[in-house]
This record gives structure tokens, sequence and C-alpha cells, in this order.
């Protein structure tokens, strides 16, 4: 029978090696990742995000525990817990198609955000989509349970979340609404992650932050993926930060809808100037 420390040791030790380190020394975050049993918060039945046969395969821990366990530490696959709202259900079985709307998100990179997030000891974080409750439970372990406020906008995942999370004795404060609006009844808070992508980011978000607080979330890019950005807040309602790496989220329900990148302040491909020297090349937006 395989072993899940073992295999949760192999998937640290795996995400060590991207990119100089998912982990980057925080000694914290690679101990909450090898505390925190990553196959507690996930389903018996859950969908491999690749076709095989032009069908989604359901990996279903009952019938083959030995292959679902080592789905669940691939430090770079994501596991579809929900299709279509909830329309699609694992027990009919492989999905031919349909909306992926919830996962748990790969190991890999819900590290490397938590990261970038940065969360000290008893701060306050609101994170936005609690999904399975995974990556609330690897914020207790930093910040302590009492100290998360986490939002989800669907009632069932909230519920089952709630009860993972208890499980292992853990209580954050867990509500059920449109993450967009953050939560302002416990605000300011010193950090916002979002495991849902946006196309823009809600104003509620920096204004519920404290001067110098941090937000991380997936961002809906025009170069074909979405990417991690981050923003530090001044407190009075604005945020500036920058883009860090492609990554690819699933958007939040109000902001599935497509939108131009001009409505949204993307620059154009006119507005790039590149300049190519003996230092190598330089792209940047024109007038800066």
């Amino acid at each position: 029978m395989v072993d899940a420390a073992e295999l949760r040791r192999a998937c640290a030790a795996a995400i060590d090696g991207y990119g100089g380190g998912y982990f980057h020394g925080r000694d914290w975050l690679r101990a909450a990742f090898l505390e925190v049993p990553r196959e507690h918060f996930v389903p018996d039945r859950v969908w491999w995000p690749s076709r095989q046969d032009g069908r989604y395969p359901l990996l279903d821990r009952t019938e083959r525990p030995r292959q679902w366990l080592k789905a669940v530490y691939r430090p770079l696959a994501a596991l579809i817990t929900q299709i279509d709202d909830g329309r699609v259900r694992p027990e009919d079985g492989p999905a031919a198609d349909g909306c992926f709307t919830s996962s748990v998100s790969c190991s890999a990179v819900i590290v490397d955000m938590l990261h970038h997030l940065d969360p000290q000891p008893h701060e306050r974080v609101l994170e936005i989509g609690t999904g399975s409750g995974y990556t609330t439970a690897l914020l207790a372990q930093r910040v302590g349970a009492p100290g998360i406020v986490t939002v989800e906008i669907d009632p069932d995942l909230a519920r089952r979340a709630a009860d993972n999370l208890g499980a292992l004795g853990l209580a954050p404060r867990t509500v059920v609404g449109d993450g967009e609006g953050g939560y302002a009844a416990a605000a300011p808070y010193d950090r916002i992650l979002s495991t849902a992508a946006v196309r823009s980011v809600p104003a509620a978000w920096p204004r519920q932050v404290r001067t110098g607080g941090v937000i991380v979330t997936p961002i809906d890019t025009p170069y074909h993926t979405d990417a991690l950005l981050k923003l530090v807040c001044d407190g009075h309602g604005n945020a500036t930060g920058h883009l860090i790496k492609p990554v690819t989220f699933m958007k939040t329900r109000a902001q599935r809808p497509r939108r131009s990148y001009g409505e949204l302040g993307w620059p154009g491909w006119s507005e790039h100037r590149v300049t190519v020297g003996a230092d190598g090349q330089r792209i940047r937006t024109e007038g800066r």
C-alpha cells in the first residue's frame, strides 16, 4: 500500500526542484505542507483534468485507491471536484464535456502563491474561494485558524470544506457568499488570497486591506493564460503591484464572461516598443 506521508515528502521534494524551489526557503511553508494531509481534502471521486478517449477520467478512491492517492500528490496536477457548478455529477462517471468550476488546485501552484503572499503569524487573512479547504488548512498552520476568513460562493462546497477543516480541529470563519465583495465585517486584513481568477480586481479587496497589506490573485491576461498578480495596498482603497508568472485558474462566477482587454486596461500590441542591442532585448510599454 502506498504511504500518504511518503508521497507527501516526495511531492515536496519535487516542488523544491521547480524554478529554484517554490518553497523558496520558507521553512514554515514546507512544514505546513508536510503536516497537512492533502488527501483528507480530496473527495473520493474526482476528475482528472486531461481528456482520455474524449472524456475526463474519473478517479475513484474506492475502486483504485493507489491510483487516486498518487494523483493527489502529483505536484503539477489539479483534481477537478466540480463541473458546470455541480450539474455534472461524479456518480455519472467520466465527463464528456463541461466547464470546470471547482478543483483541488495543484500543490506546486498553491505553495508558490503562499510563498508570495508571505503571511506572518497571527495576521488576519481573507481567502477568496474556500474550495475543498486545503489551502485554508495550510494558511492556518501559519496564522492560526481564528485569523482566517474564507469565503465560498457555493453552499455545498463551503459546508464540505468546513467539515474537512473541523475534522482536523480547525475552525476559521467560513462565509457563504460572493468573494468579490470581500468580507467587510472582519476587515481590515493583512493579506487577501484569491484562489479564483479575476479579469478585473474587485474594488472591495484593496478597500479591506491595511496599509502595506498584500493581495495575491490570479488575473486573466491577453497572453492566452492567467498570471499571478501581487498587489501592495495603501490603506485607502488603492493598490499597486506586478505580474509574477503564468498560472491557470477558474474564474469567479461573475467574471466568467469575456470582456475587451482594452476595457480592462491592458495596453494594446501597438503600445509595446521592442529594443534590441548588444545588451540584449528590452520590451516596454510606449511612453514608459
